[in-house]
């Protein structure tokens, strides 16, 4: 009991000292021992580090689970301590129907309850279908992105933070004893010059002096190692930013494809859900993807229209050698967006121009072939408005 008390009473005394020279410290009432400057770049480095990587994080989350309504604001904080709870029990994780499969999922009641056959239904059923495959990308892009990019941005911060912090904050209460020390020798010193009776204080501060600075040299080497470390994080979450990069962009290319599909089966049955109108009669508000957008893409994503030519029956593709326009049939088209040749059967085209354009027994239905001076290619049907 009296070890106890002795002790509590030694660690108060130590705490006091400290918050003593702190306190005279800010009010220049008592020097400091300053840290070199490579030191006090490692700080600075090690703090930015720190800040930066909470902001991107945070910011990460919420581009992984977007939250734009404030009454889903506690769904989505339950929906992260769960996933919590779930990570800290090294347990996996109960996937969760996404925005877009929900959307699917409502599509499809909407179609089977307002007719099936109706062509709003059919639309509904092929528009939900491409939802549901949007939304089992972004499953897998979360999956992803979580393992590999947001959990050792959180063990860094969990674990090699924390470390670094418990470590600086040893440092700072190793300095503050040092000074601390420094003072008394000072005050001792200053007494044994008017009395020699001073002699054993001045003694036991410089014995005290020694002891602060060997544990203070001590614990600047054991922090100056921890934030030399953060070279190490850095390249650390370099590569996990790669990985990030590479599931974004393999997200992004399967929303592409998915996107790219369904617009050409919309535009493939337009004709047929709107009788006596043809596909891209209503200019648009804007094109949806620019000659561009559409190199690049071609560039970049392995994403190739359906074989063109004859349907999938067997049957040899169409020479463009051998094609000559029917007797009848041709029509002329104007074109609504630019469109970048996928190979040398197709022809480029530019918006606004006009150029003629007929079908052959067995063509894809989703394609034509197009006549502009002596040059003929295929051209998809969804990129022109046919004109009467």
């Amino acid at each position: 009991m009296d070890f106890n008390m002795k002790k509590l009473a030694s660690d108060a005394g130590i705490f006091f000292t400290r918050a003593v020279q702190f306190t005279e410290e800010k009010f220049g009432q008592a020097e400091k021992t300053e840290l070199d400057a490579h030191f006090e770049n490692l700080l600075a480095r090690a703090d930015s580090t720190k800040n930066w990587t909470e902001k991107i994080l945070r910011q990460t989350e919420v581009l992984l689970q977007p939250n734009p309504r404030p009454r889903c604001q506690f769904l989505a904080n339950s929906a992260r301590v769960e996933e919590f709870l779930y990570e800290k029990l090294d347990r996996k994780v109960p996937s969760r129907v996404t925005n877009g499969e929900l959307l699917a999922q409502y599509m499809s009641e909407a179609a089977n309850e307002l007719g099936p056959e109706t062509p709003y239904g059919k639309t509904l059923i092929k528009v939900g279908e491409t939802e549901k495959r949007l939304g089992a990308a972004e499953r897998d892009f979360i999956h992803s992105a979580s393992i590999n990019f947001l959990t050792p941005l959180r063990n860094f911060l969990e674990g090699d933070w924390r470390t670094i912090s418990k470590e600086r904050r040893i440092l700072q209460n190793r300095r503050l004893d040092l000074d601390a020390s420094k003072a008394r020798l000072k005050k001792a010193k200053a007494a044994e010059a008017k009395a020699a009776l001073w002699s054993d204080e001045v003694d036991k501060a410089e014995q005290e002096l020694r002891v602060a600075q060997t544990e203070f040299d001590r614990q600047a080497e054991v922090t100056r190692l921890l934030l030399e470390g953060i070279s190490s994080t850095h390249v650390n979450h370099l590569r996990c930013l790669q990985e990030f990069v590479e599931s974004q962009a393999t997200y992004y290319a399967q929303c592409y494809r998915h996107m790219l599909d369904l617009q050409k089966q919309l535009g493939s049955t337009q004709g047929v859900i709107f009788p006596g109108t043809f596909v891209g009669n209503t200019e648009p508000a804007s094109s949806p993807l620019s000659s561009a957008s559409l190199a690049t893409a071609a560039a970049t994503i392995p994403v190739v229209p359906t074989v063109v030519g004859m349907s999938s029956t067997g049957e040899a593709a169409i020479s463009l050698d051998d094609v000559a326009p029917p007797a009848s049939g041709t029509r002329k088209a104007r074109v609504l967006y630019d469109y970048e040749a996928g190979d040398s059967s197709e022809l480029a085209l530019l918006a606004d121009e006009l150029i003629t354009v007929y079908s052959l027994p067995g063509m894809d239905p989703d394609w034509l072939i197009g006549e502009r001076g002596n040059r003929k290619g295929k051209v998809p049907v969804t990129y022109l408005e046919l004109l009467s």
